[in-house]
């Protein structure tokens, strides 16, 4: 085999150019690209855990500002209830004054009412009084041809009603 009795003539040469490669690979890559992609990375890493820290913090600062906009609601909240409580109590009051009022006048207007009323009997019932004790006098005359005194038939005419 012609290439295995070649080996030895071209050993050297090839060695030499490996390490001619490798070396010049190991500068450029290793000195040279290897620095600047790791700075890269170390600066990536270093930008997105500040921009955790930032997003972390405007997260508290929102969750912090949240709270107090809820203690801000609910004490808002409260006071609007406290406020319409009191509207309704006034407005209750109010109503109950206004109530109080009606039924004073519709009282006093019953009241006179029933005044009238009594006193419109109380006429109505004399004026009965004197028709019965007439159309007493009247038909005892008739019936009878006896003539009785007006102050008689009204008694009369009073006992009857005062029993009947």
């Amino acid at each position: 085999m012609p290439q295995i009795a070649q080996l030895a003539e071209t050993y050297a040469s090839q060695i030499f150019w490996l390490l001619i490669f490798f070396g010049f690979t190991f500068f450029v890559i290793g000195r040279g690209m290897v620095p600047r992609v790791l700075a890269t990375v170390e600066a990536r890493d270093t930008q997105i855990a500040a921009d955790l820290a930032a997003a972390q913090a405007a997260r508290d600062e929102a969750d912090r500002q949240e709270e107090a906009w809820r203690v801000r609601e609910n004490e808002n909240r409260a006071k609007a209830q406290a406020v319409i409580a009191r509207g309704k109590a006034d407005a209750a009051k109010k109503t109950e004054q206004r109530l109080a009022r009606a039924q004073t006048r519709i009282d006093t207007r019953l009241a006179e009412a029933e005044t009238r009323i009594a006193t419109s009997r109380d006429a109505a019932m004399g004026e009965i009084e004197a028709v019965a004790a007439e159309a007493a006098q009247d038909i005892v005359q008739r019936l009878a041809g006896v003539k009785v005194a007006k102050p008689a038939a009204s008694k009369a005419v009073k006992e009857v009603l005062a029993h009947g």
